[in-house]
This record gives C-alpha cells, structure tokens and sequence, in this order.
C-alpha cells in the first residue's frame, strides 16, 4: 500500500513537472514577441541603432538571422528616413528601431516629415524600465509626450504582455485610412518578461474609422458637376498612389478627357507622357496648369490638400471655379479651399464610382488653350536650362541626362531645395512610386537615408538620388551604411557651393545680400573613396555623357559630383503670398 501511494506521488510529480516544462516552452520574452510579432505583419526589412534600452529587441534579433534583415545606419535620424524611403517605393510599413534619450529624439524630424507626407511609418523606440519611469534616469524622455501631436498613435508599453496586441494596433493604424507614422516606445523591463504569446492581426478599433461607406449621393453631385463642366481641370496627388489608383485615374481622366496637373507629391500618378498629362503644379511648376487652375470652370482635386505651395494666395485662388475634392481624409476637405461637391473616400473606390456616373466628352478646343504657354515656357525657360550650348552646366540638363540614360524608369530621390525643384520639373516617369522626396517638412538631409531605403525596397529598380552640396553634408555619414551594405544607389551632387534656394530668395527678394549662404566644400569623391564608393567630378559639359553612363554600368553605389552654374536659378516660380496667375518666368 506504502509502495503505490509513493509511486502514485511520483507518477503526480513527474506530470506537474511535464506541465511545467510544457508551459515554460510556450512562453518567450517580450523583445521576441516584438520580433514574432512584426514578421507576421510581413515585415522583412528593419532599419535602426542599437542602445542600452533596446538592447534586449537587438539581443533577440540575434537569433532571426535570414528571417528578417536589419539594416545598421550611422545615425538614428539616417534610420528612419530610410524607413520611409523604403514604406514609398514598396508601399509596406516602414520600420524603424532604436533607443531611449537620444535614439529617440533623433527620429523626431522623420516621424514629423512621414505625418505630412502620409508615409506608414512604426517607429519603435527603447525606454528605460516602467520601475524608473518619472525619476529622470538615464536617456529618459517622455517619447509619448513629445511625438503624439505628429502621430497617428503614440504608445507607450510598460508590459510584457502588451506587445502583440500593441504591435498589431500599430500596424493597422500606420497602413489603414490615410497612412502615417506610429510611435511605440517599449520600457526594457517589457522587453526582458516571460510572456504566453499569442497574435492576434488588428483589423478593426471603435471610434477610428479608416474608410468611409462611398456616398453615392456625392458621387452623383459631383458628377452633374463635372458633366456641366465646359473647362474642367484635375489636380493629382499622392493620395492617388496610396490608393493605388493609378489606372482608375486614367480611366476617369479619359473618359472625360480632362486634362490634369499634379503635386508634388503626385508626381509619377500619370507618366510623364501620359496624353492628359499637364505637367507639374505649384510654386516651381509648370506655367500653363498654374494659369489655366484660375481658368477652369470646375476644379477636381484627387487626393491633394491644397497646400500653399500649390494654391498661393488663396484668396485670388480658382475663385471662377466649382471645386470637386475627392479624399479619403475628411479633416482635408474644406481645410483651405472652400469645396463645393465633397467626395470622401479611397480614390481606389470613389473615382471607378464617378467614372461610372460621368458622360464621355471631348474638351479639345480647352486643352489646346494649354499649349501656347507649354511653347512659351519652352522658350524661355526650358531651352536654356535643359538645353543649353554654351556656358556653365546647368541642374536642368544634368537631370534630363540621366533621367534619359535611365529610359525614364528610374525611382528618383531628392534632398530637399534647388536640386528638388529641378528633379521633379525635368525628370519623366514611367511607372508609379517612383518620386520619393521630403513635400511638406522640407526636410534637408532627407535624400542619402531615404535613398537607400528606397533601393532596399525595390532593389530591382534603379535608384537616382540628387541632392545639393549642403544637404548631401546633413547625412553624409550614411555613406557608412551604403558601404557596408553595398546599396546600389546612384549619387549625384548639383554642386553650386551655395545653399542654392535659400540664395535664389536672397538674390530676388533681399536685394543679393548672400548672408551665409556660400559654401566651402569638400573633396565629395575623396569622401566617397574613403567609404569606398567609387565616383567621377565633372568640370565640362563634355565630360557629363560619359560619365552619366559610368555611374549607370553597374548596381554598385556610385557619386556624381557635378559643378553648376553657381548661380543658378529655377524657374518658373511663384513668389510667396503670391497668386498662381502671378507666376513668374524669369527676373
């Protein structure tokens, strides 16, 4: 009897035991639940800085070698600029990883520039344990305090048990409505606890209601509108290419034959050779969809926010015009212009619902009003920029060369000024997400981080990055990273020596008062030879051919310094307060 008691006490100790090996095995810790739980989101590309209070997720990442690629930056504000390159051109969730204090404070200006931009961003930033939270430890800042105005969500995780259901949230919020980033800031103790896990995708949040139900009641206001319209005019936005609508815009634009123009932001929505294709809107835009916005009779903006750079004064703005705004944001409509048939929406969904509604027409004799400024802004300005015989090289030709050399099929990337401005007036297109460029923070130092994450997220492609001698400097570190991973981005410098737009200001409105606006630079491809990158400078128009076709005989990185005119100056443009009609050709 004794003997069967102690065997049957056994027989209970061994099965506890098994119980709790069992439930010890089913348990992980909080850093590899984070990384469980972001490859089930389908992310396969990280980039980011390691630090103390992040260095359990950076332990962990340890073991998922060939199942996720992080990518070490020189810097944190490099990592999650790179992270939006990468979210532009693969239309993914950029992620970014770093650490407490100043890990998280240097991705402050991208997280900024992504919520303008529209651009699915998840920054996750270490923070020091909930135990110390309030004490001013070490690189302890208050990261949900400072990122929650420029945020889709802001959160904070002081538990373990927190992570996937947060993780989740995260994702549906930065990829679902209108993109943006999210911030989740993981106290270490979090990271280093024992966890059950278990994932469970986010597909729905009371009160956040990403798409709306189509209105057909708009849609049929809006469509009479249009259908009356005798000089109709479309304005296009990046909201077209989040939506990927690309091919319903056609179809809309065609059927109605409306010409159209985009932002910024827009550009590569329509090829460049696109038949209905007006050219590019706003300050350094294109002088005939500038003019004809204060001609038309009904203006239909799809997916753009009327931005100050687009509108100018907008008390002289389309005031002739009845204004159509399809978007998917309702916070937009109305904002600055006063809209008359509101269509609120995915474009993927509200423009196939218009096109069904509107009636086939031909608006020929207005769209050839367009073409006597296309041929006067040929003559005055874009001849002797993009074509120049005699003189100093110009920015204009300089991007018109390799755009060519490209076959139109490159992604370009810009810094943010004259070299901007001058990309997105003479680089073509032929397929969608191929801009990606800092629109509405401005953001200097933007092009080399977003570059390489671009190239990351279509390594297909070729990636053509053009920056000025004072932005390439912001970053330039991040060669460091283009090295080590050899990131096949194609580099090229307008060097001017000057903060190029900042001076064009200073010549037409500050009467030449150049106050520290000229620049001493380095030798860039003795910089680029010491990261190993192999790179040209041309001195001579003769020299650019050849050394265009260099740069693009391979997938390896490779810069271009090019010396332009120092003077150079970008044209059309727009002076500030200014309305659209009062663009200017020259000075």
């Amino acid at each position: 009897m004794h003997y069967l008691i102690m065997n049957y006490a056994l027989r209970i100790m061994n099965l506890k035991l098994t119980c709790l090996l069992e439930s010890m095995e089913t348990k992980i810790t909080g850093a590899v639940a984070l990384i469980r739980s972001m490859l089930t989101e389908g992310v396969d590309t990280i980039f980011g800085y390691p630090g103390g209070a992040i260095m359990p997720v950076f332990d962990a990442l340890y073991d998922f070698d060939g199942q996720m690629n992080h990518i070490l930056t020189r810097h944190e504000q490099g990592a999650s600029h790179a992270a939006q390159g990468y979210a532009r051109v693969s239309g993914k969730v950029g992620v970014c990883l770093v650490t407490s204090g100043p890990g998280a404070t240097n991705v402050v200006t991208a997280i900024g520039d992504a919520m303008i931009d529209s651009t699915p961003l998840v920054v996750i930033t270490g923070q020091v344990g909930a135990h110390l939270l309030g004490t001013d430890a070490f690189q302890e800042i208050d990261v949900v305090g400072i990122t929650q105005p420029i945020t889709k969500w802001s959160y904070q995780i002081r538990k373990g048990e927190d992570i996937a259901w947060a993780v989740a949230r995260a994702f549906y919020i930065a990829r679902s409505g209108r993109p943006g980033p999210v911030v989740l800031d993981i106290a270490k103790n979090a990271q280093l606890e024992s966890i059950e896990y278990n994932y469970k995708p986010c597909t729905f949040i009371r009160s956040y209601i990403p798409n709306q139900e189509i209105d057909q009641n708009q849609i049929t206001f809006a469509a009479n509108m249009i259908n009356q319209a005798k000089k109709p005019f479309a304005l296009v936005g990046q909201g077209v290419v989040l939506a990927e609508a690309e091919e319903e815009l056609k179809a809309f634009l065609q059927k109605a034959d409306i010409p159209a123009a985009w932002t910024l932001l827009g550009a590569s929505a329509m090829p460049t050779e696109f038949e209905l294709n007006k050219g590019f809107l706003g300050m350094h835009g294109n002088l005939a969809p500038n003019l004809k916005t204060n001609e038309c009779d009904v203006l239909i903006a799809i997916g753009m926010r009327f931005d100050d750079r687009v509108t100018g004064d907008l008390s002289r703005y389309a005031k002739q015009a009845k204004i159509v705004h399809l978007d998917i944001d309702f916070s937009e409509i109305g904002k600055n212009v006063k809209v008359d048939a509101p269509v609120l929406g995915t474009a993927k969904l509200t423009l196939p619902a218009l096109t069904e509604c509107i009636v086939a027409t031909k608006h020929t004799e207005w769209i050839d009003t367009f073409k006597e400024h296309e041929v006067r802004e040929h003559e005055v300005v874009i001849q002797k920029e993009v074509f120049p015989s005699t003189g100093e090289i110009t920015m204009g030709e300089v991007v018109h060369k390799v755009s060519e050399a490209t076959q139109n099929k490159a992604v370009l990337v810009t810094d943010v000024g004259q070299n901007q401005m001058i990309a997105a007036r003479y680089f073509n297109f032929t397929q969608t997400r191929s801009m990606v460029t800092s629109g509405g923070l401005g953001t200097m130092g933007f092009g080399i981080p977003a570059a390489m994450g671009a190239k990351m997220g279509a390594p297909e492609r070729t990636v053509c990055l053009f920056c000025g001698d004072g932005g390439f400097q912001m970053t330039i570190q991040e060669l460091g990273t283009i090295m080590q991973e050899q990131i096949g981005v194609k580099m090229i410098i307008l060097n001017n020596h000057f903060l190029g737009m900042v001076r064009q200001w200073q010549e037409m409105f500050f009467e030449e008062r150049y106050s520290f606006t000229e620049m001493q630079n380095p030798d860039f491809i003795a910089i680029a030879k010491a990261y190993r990158i192999d790179g040209t400078e041309v001195h001579k128009r003769e020299e650019l051919d050849a050394a265009i076709a260099d740069m693009l005989k391979d997938d390896k990185p490779y810069l271009l310094v090019v010396n332009v005119e120092k003077k150079g100056m970008v044209f059309p443009m727009i002076p500030t307060g200014a309305a659209v009609t009062d663009i200017m050709l020259g000075v």
